[in-house]
């Protein structure tokens, strides 16, 4: 077993998050995406779309998508619980990670892959406006998360969960992307510094 993996990008790190909050071991190949390599037959044999993270198992099944990975170490290995136990909390988390990545993870990633001169050769074309268009997105949808944290400690409850580790990586990935967090939100940085103060947020 093993997991396709690329230390700078935000994805594969939601796995390695994940897999530490667990105390799971797994090795790790790094894949270069910024030369190509993710873009071979024998990378596309194992994820038709081309991406990382894949986690290949000994008998060669491949699983791509970082959160499906996420869902099988889950399943393995239910404690401690990141995708809820109860049908309400499981509920809860689904619901928080899906507003955490699809209304903040993934307006940060527009910015950065149609912004950053880097990306010019993987983003093609690369849309300066939809950068910007999608920069106050990502500060609304932070007031959003504020006064949701202003409710309870983690964005799903009681427990921090997956829903708090896509929601620590979008933040973490505003840096690179020149983003920053707007005034205003304390119950967004109080749980900032929690979520990073956790030993897994170094993964």
């Amino acid at each position: 077993m093993k997991i396709l993996d690329e230390k700078r990008a935000p994805n594969p790190r939601r796995v390695r998050v994940f897999l530490a909050e667990k105390a799971i071991a797994v090795p790790f190949e790094n894949v270069e995406i910024m030369t190509g390599a993710h873009k071979t037959e024998a990378f596309a044999g194992l994820n038709p779309v081309q991406r990382v993270p894949v986690l290949v198992l000994d008998d060669g099944t491949a699983i791509s998508e970082s959160l499906a990975i996420c869902r099988y170490f889950e399943a393995l290995q239910p404690e401690p619980p990141l995708f809820g136990r109860t049908p309400l909390e499981v509920a809860t988390v689904e619901m928080w990670n899906r507003i955490a990545e699809l209304s903040f993870f993934l307006p940060v990633t527009h910015c950065f892959r149609h912004s950053h001169p880097a990306m010019s050769s993987l983003e093609v074309p690369q849309v300066a406006a939809w950068a910007e268009a999608n920069k106050p997105r990502v500060s609304d949808i932070i007031r959003t998360l504020d006064r949701r944290l202003s409710e309870a400690p983690y964005l799903a409850g009681e427990r921090f969960s997956v829903a708090d580790i896509t929601a620590m990586i979008a933040t973490d990935f505003m840096k690179p992307t020149r983003l920053a967090v707007p005034e205003g939100v304390p119950h967004f940085a109080r749980w900032y510094a929690e979520v990073t103060a956790r030993p897994s947020s170094k993964a």
